[in-house]
Protein backbone atom coordinates (compact mmCIF):
# COMPACT_ATOMS: atom_id res chain seq x y z
CA UNK A 1 0.00 0.00 0.00
CA UNK A 2 3.11 2.39 0.83
CA UNK A 3 3.98 2.29 -2.76
CA UNK A 4 0.93 2.82 -4.51
CA UNK A 5 0.41 5.87 -1.62
CA UNK A 6 4.48 7.09 -2.92
CA UNK A 7 3.54 6.28 -6.68
CA UNK A 8 0.02 8.41 -6.43
CA UNK A 9 2.06 11.44 -4.94
CA UNK A 10 4.61 11.08 -7.42
CA UNK A 11 1.99 11.37 -9.90
CA UNK A 12 0.28 14.35 -8.69
CA UNK A 13 3.48 16.58 -8.42
CA UNK A 14 4.43 15.44 -12.25
CA UNK A 15 0.53 16.63 -13.16
CA UNK A 16 1.04 19.80 -10.59
CA UNK A 17 4.01 20.53 -11.98
CA UNK A 18 3.20 20.26 -15.77
CA UNK A 19 0.36 22.33 -15.00
CA UNK A 20 2.55 25.22 -13.86
CA UNK A 21 5.12 25.05 -16.67
CA UNK A 22 5.15 27.58 -18.96
CA UNK A 23 3.14 26.26 -22.02
CA UNK A 24 2.21 29.57 -23.20
CA UNK A 25 3.29 30.50 -26.85
CA UNK A 26 6.47 32.99 -27.17
CA UNK A 27 4.40 36.42 -27.85
CA UNK A 28 5.73 39.58 -28.55
CA UNK A 29 5.42 41.95 -26.13
CA UNK A 30 3.15 44.51 -25.87
CA UNK A 31 5.08 47.44 -26.00
CA UNK A 32 6.87 46.14 -29.24
CA UNK A 33 3.86 44.77 -30.65
CA UNK A 34 2.01 48.23 -30.68
CA UNK A 35 4.88 49.57 -32.70
CA UNK A 36 4.27 46.82 -35.09
CA UNK A 37 0.47 47.16 -35.24
CA UNK A 38 0.80 50.84 -35.93
CA UNK A 39 3.29 50.54 -38.91
CA UNK A 40 0.76 47.52 -40.25
CA UNK A 41 -1.80 49.80 -40.13
CA UNK A 42 0.38 52.60 -41.84
CA UNK A 43 1.27 50.09 -44.08
CA UNK A 44 -2.27 49.33 -44.88
CA UNK A 45 -2.88 53.12 -45.28
CA UNK A 46 -0.18 53.20 -47.73
CA UNK A 47 -1.50 50.45 -49.81
CA UNK A 48 -4.98 51.88 -50.16
CA UNK A 49 -3.84 55.50 -51.24
CA UNK A 50 -1.33 53.77 -53.87
CA UNK A 51 -4.13 51.31 -55.02
CA UNK A 52 -6.67 54.29 -56.09
CA UNK A 53 -3.55 55.37 -58.28
CA UNK A 54 -2.94 52.44 -59.57
CA UNK A 55 -5.44 49.24 -59.91
CA UNK A 56 -2.95 46.85 -60.91
CA UNK A 57 -1.51 46.89 -57.43
CA UNK A 58 -3.83 44.97 -56.36
CA UNK A 59 -3.34 42.10 -58.35
CA UNK A 60 0.13 42.40 -57.56
CA UNK A 61 -0.25 41.93 -53.81
CA UNK A 62 1.91 45.04 -52.75
CA UNK A 63 0.54 44.95 -49.38
CA UNK A 64 2.37 41.46 -48.64
CA UNK A 65 5.61 43.19 -49.61
CA UNK A 66 4.40 46.02 -47.28
CA UNK A 67 3.87 43.98 -44.32
CA UNK A 68 7.68 41.79 -44.96
CA UNK A 69 8.91 45.32 -44.50
CA UNK A 70 7.46 46.04 -41.66
CA UNK A 71 8.80 43.09 -39.70
CA UNK A 72 12.11 43.08 -41.26
CA UNK A 73 12.15 46.36 -40.13
CA UNK A 74 10.97 45.20 -36.38
CA UNK A 75 13.34 42.12 -36.53
CA UNK A 76 10.56 39.44 -36.51
CA UNK A 77 9.08 37.12 -38.84
CA UNK A 78 5.13 36.65 -39.95
CA UNK A 79 4.49 33.82 -37.88
CA UNK A 80 5.54 35.62 -35.00
CA UNK A 81 3.51 38.16 -35.49
CA UNK A 82 0.68 36.51 -36.56
CA UNK A 83 1.24 34.33 -33.71
CA UNK A 84 1.20 37.29 -31.13
CA UNK A 85 -1.81 38.41 -32.25
CA UNK A 86 -4.12 35.20 -32.45
CA UNK A 87 -2.94 35.09 -28.78
CA UNK A 88 -4.13 38.84 -27.87
CA UNK A 89 -7.16 38.19 -30.13
CA UNK A 90 -7.98 35.10 -27.16
CA UNK A 91 -7.08 36.95 -24.22
CA UNK A 92 -9.45 40.20 -24.62
CA UNK A 93 -7.75 41.79 -21.66
CA UNK A 94 -4.61 42.08 -23.12
CA UNK A 95 -5.96 42.65 -26.24
CA UNK A 96 -8.09 45.81 -25.08
CA UNK A 97 -4.46 46.92 -23.30
CA UNK A 98 -2.18 46.16 -27.25
CA UNK A 99 -5.07 48.36 -28.71
CA UNK A 100 -4.97 51.55 -26.08
CA UNK A 101 -1.78 51.69 -26.35
CA UNK A 102 -1.37 51.57 -30.72
CA UNK A 103 -3.85 54.41 -30.29
CA UNK A 104 -1.75 56.07 -27.79
CA UNK A 105 1.15 56.07 -30.31
CA UNK A 106 -1.22 57.26 -32.84
CA UNK A 107 -1.97 60.07 -30.76
CA UNK A 108 1.79 61.00 -29.85
CA UNK A 109 2.46 60.80 -33.47
CA UNK A 110 -0.41 62.98 -34.62
CA UNK A 111 1.05 65.55 -31.96
CA UNK A 112 4.88 65.58 -33.23
CA UNK A 113 3.22 66.46 -36.79
CA UNK A 114 1.03 68.97 -35.63
CA UNK A 115 4.31 70.49 -34.07
CA UNK A 116 6.55 70.36 -37.14
CA UNK A 117 3.56 71.89 -38.83
CA UNK A 118 3.30 74.76 -36.69
CA UNK A 119 6.83 75.35 -36.63
CA UNK A 120 7.79 78.06 -39.13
Amino acid sequence: MKKYGVMQLIGCLALLLAGCSDNKPKVIPVNTMKKVVWDMMKADELFARERLKDSTMQKKREDIRLYEQVFSIHHITREQFYQSYRYYETHPVQFKELLDSVESLSTKEQQQLSKKRAIP
